[in-house]
């Protein structure tokens, strides 16, 4: 979908993702320190992640393609008291160029585009992760077709453990995690499972 679909998408006073950090981003960096760091979130959306890390100290730039969905985070970070700690930069996942040019976190949450457009965009992203640094990343696995709910059913979009390595390497990244989880998603009919794909790396000093 292109930005203008998801300006419609998110044209909406609720929150589509609700405001809720997503539970695998809190498990990767609930132990890292943001006092005095900064952190970029691409494709952050309506910012629940990013105002999750601003409430922990980070200076957050959320990067989305979606100008309504970053109007909603700036709000989001206005009711939450950290507006002076989250910056928004719209652009696309494979062009960005963030304000931060170097963060000592990079986040990358479900954004499920084709396997050599998230390439390009991991790529890019991984640039601005400096030494000592954190990426991590979260996507609908690619096995959720066969095992989950949820998520988008184009397996050209759905990347896997193969995808995200041949994605890292030349970056200079160190992959430390990168396994399918089990999660859960809200259906009509209650709690399903899905499967998720997560991604720790960390660039050494």
């Amino acid at each position: 979908m292109d930005s203008t679909t998801w300006d419609q998408k998110y044209s909406t006073d609720e929150f589509i993702y609700t405001k809720i950090e997503n539970r695998f981003v809190v498990e990767l960096c609930k132990d890292l320190d943001g006092t005095n760091k900064k952190a970029i979130d691409l494709a952050g959306g309506e910012g629940r992640n990013s105002v999750w890390l601003a409430k922990r100290g980070w200076q957050v730039e959320n990067i989305d393609f979606s100008q309504v969905a970053l109007d909603k985070y700036f709000q989001f970070a206005k009711e939450e008291g950290v507006e002076d700690n989250c910056l928004a930069t719209c652009s696309a996942g494979e062009s960005f160029v963030p304000k931060l040019d170097s963060a000592e976190l990079a986040v990358i949450a479900y954004l499920q585009i084709p396997e050599a457009n998230l390439e390009v965009a991991i790529r890019r992203l991984s640039s601005h992760v400096a030494p000592g640094g954190n990426l991590v990343g979260v996507w609908h696995s690619r096995e959720n077709l066969e095992g989950g709910f949820g998520g988008p059913r184009d397996p050209q979009v759905l990347p896997n453990v193969e995808t995200i390595t041949k994605a890292l390497e030349g970056t200079g990244l160190q992959i430390e995690v990168l396994e399918n989880r089990d999660g859960q998603i809200q259906t009509k009919e209650g709690l399903k499972p899905s499967v998720t794909l997560v991604l720790l790396a960390h660039r050494p000093l």
